[in-house]
């Protein structure tokens, strides 16, 4: 729940309103219009309640966070440490959730001051490139703090695979992996982490979508 007080965004947990973050990560999924999906999450953690008051946020640039074998394998966040299913990705697939997220934002108007985007992004980039051997949650903070800011947000894209095939017939399904945080520049607490893992499943692996399918004749309704 949001509430004004003092032109401050103060907030409960979780961290700035739980419905404008939750619909710009669904929007997300909405946009890559599955069909017969299985999915994990989107999963949220936080930290241990209590009041945060947040008045300026700062989107540092998403990363896609690809594993050495071509192939695929297991990666750590960069922040967190928690391991994840991750494969190299095509194109640019973190600047495709990180412009959906900042326009699903925006269009929801949030009552805290969500800082410009090209500044952000160019003070993370020169911090980063001055402290490389410096840990990602430090390098967040500085940015934070150059900034004024009072959280930072920061993407991780592991996995980003559009779908192969026919309708009838799927030579590769879709899938996506993504995760965010929220860091908290006056002490570096990570208050907030939500995940999202989805992929596409087969009509073998879906049963209990079976009479939709038939309903359908044939394809998939959801």
């Amino acid at each position: 729940m949001c509430e004004r007080k003092d032109t401050r965004f103060a907030i409960t947990k979780p961290p700035f309103c739980a419905g404008q973050f939750k619909a710009a990560v669904l929007l997300c999924l909405l946009l890559l219009l599955f069909a017969g999906c299985r999915y994990r999450g989107p999963a949220e953690e936080t930290a241990p309640e209590k009041k945060l008051l947040f008045n300026r946020i700062a989107v540092v640039p998403f990363q896609h966070i690809a594993p050495e074998d071509e192939k695929g394998g297991a990666v750590r966040c960069p922040l967190c440490g928690i391991t994840a299913n991750a494969a190299r990705s095509p194109g640019n697939p973190e600047r495709i959730l990180e412009t959906l997220f900042l326009e699903e934002l925006n269009r929801n108007k949030p009552k805290f001051h969500l800082l410009d985007g090209e500044r952000v992004a160019a003070v993370y980039r020169r911090i980063s490139a001055s402290s490389l051997t410096a840990p990602l949650n430090q390098v967040l903070r500085e940015v934070g703090k150059e900034l004024g800011a009072d959280g930072v947000v920061a993407g991780f894209v592991y996995r980003f695979r559009e779908r192969k095939g026919v309708a009838y017939s799927v030579e590769q399904p879709a899938s996506v992996t993504f995760e965010m945080h929220l860091l908290r520049v006056s002490d570096g607490a990570l208050v907030w982490r939500g995940t999202f893992d989805k992929t596409q499943s087969s009509l073998m692996e879906d049963l209990f979508q079976i009479f939709s399918f038939y309903r359908g004749k044939g394809r998939w309704m959801t």
